[in-house]
């Protein structure tokens, strides 16, 4: 008898799902920043942290339970996976809402962590091993300089580029790009074996606790609940923290940390065109350009040369 057709075991349709998780990953991501912007009004940074990730906690509980998931098989790996948490969900996302909560242009925190790809492919090779070839060392420099151009080109002339925060913000950001940077080399090292779902409430769980020792120690706890805090409080739970970060875990498991990292660089040049979108923020000519040199930037990066796919 022929078998029925599955439209979700055809090997075309898979390749096309797999090609397209990068994209939709980069269009999800690139909304962290303007949630940010929408949500901090009404809320302390680490407390409008930890309400996000409890939500996202008590959806992906009863998922992991009903679809009984398997949890990871040792103690040794549930505290790699914690430490992941702490760097990727507490240490990232605590810094960029701090850095705009002190006063941090959410464009500039966006051009400042896109430096990530940067950090990450300059560590892959002594911790992980991975060689970079002189094309995607390029790539990798054409991308810092496309984000540079889409976030230098809303600047007016003669504005300072420090304007309007200190030091303590700039420390924020710095702190948020070592944590995805070191986060994403550490899942790559250590926690390839992690299962998404109950991985990932792993993760929540100890960055919950990061954020809520935070928000304990240097916040009032206050919140606003107006309707855009609500709606902005859904769309970064139900997308970014679910969607948006068990997009980026199966990334970093099937692909080379350096050119998973180096998505990345799409986010400040897609998440100035929502800016515009949403906030009327001109992008002039030059932004344009920008967007196109960092998009050939990771082209180069994620694309393998026809010398290492032979060698495969």
């Amino acid at each position: 008898m022929t078998p029925l057709f599955n439209p979700l075991r055809s090997p075309d349709l898979s390749s096309a799902g797999l090609k397209a998780m990068p994209v939709l990953f980069v269009l999800l991501w690139s909304t962290g920043f303007i949630g940010a912007k929408f949500g901090l009004p009404y809320a302390e940074p680490f407390t409008f942290l930890f309400i996000r990730f409890v939500l996202t906690l008590l959806l992906l509980i009863p998922l992991v339970i009903l679809m009984r998931i398997r949890w990871p098989s040792s103690p040794r790996l549930w505290t790699h996976i914690a430490i992941s948490g702490l760097l990727v969900h507490g240490g990232y996302l605590g810094g960029v809402f701090y850095s705009i909560d002190l006063g941090m242009p959410a464009g500039l925190a966006a051009l400042l962590v896109g430096l990530q790809p940067l950090a990450t492919a300059a560590l892959a090779g002594p911790l992980l091993g991975e060689q970079l070839s002189r094309r995607q060392w390029l790539g990798l420099s054409l991308g810092l300089i496309g984000i540079s151009l889409v976030l230098g080109s809303q600047l007016e002339l003669g504005e300072s580029l420090f304007d309007g925060f200190g030091i303590s913000a700039l420390l924020c950001v710095m702190g948020a790009l070592a944590g995805i940077s070191l986060g994403t080399l550490y899942q790559k090292r250590f926690c390839t074996r992690m299962p998404l779902l109950s991985g990932a409430v792993i993760q929540y769980v100890a960055a919950a606790m990061l954020v809520g020792s935070g928000a304990l120690l240097f916040e009032t706890r206050q919140v606003e609940w107006s309707s855009t805090f609500v709606l902005t409080l859904g769309w970064l739970v139900l997308i970014l923290s679910i969607a948006a970060i068990l997009l980026l875990m199966a990334l970093i498991k099937k692909g080379e940390a350096s050119r998973v990292a180096s998505l990345f660089y799409l986010v400040p040049p897609v998440t100035a065109l929502q800016a515009w979108w949403l906030f009327d923020e001109r992008l002039p000519l030059l932004g344009f350009v920008g967007m196109l040199v960092a998009i050939t930037g990771v082209v180069m990066v994620i694309k393998k040369s026809a010398d290492k796919a032979t060698k495969r």
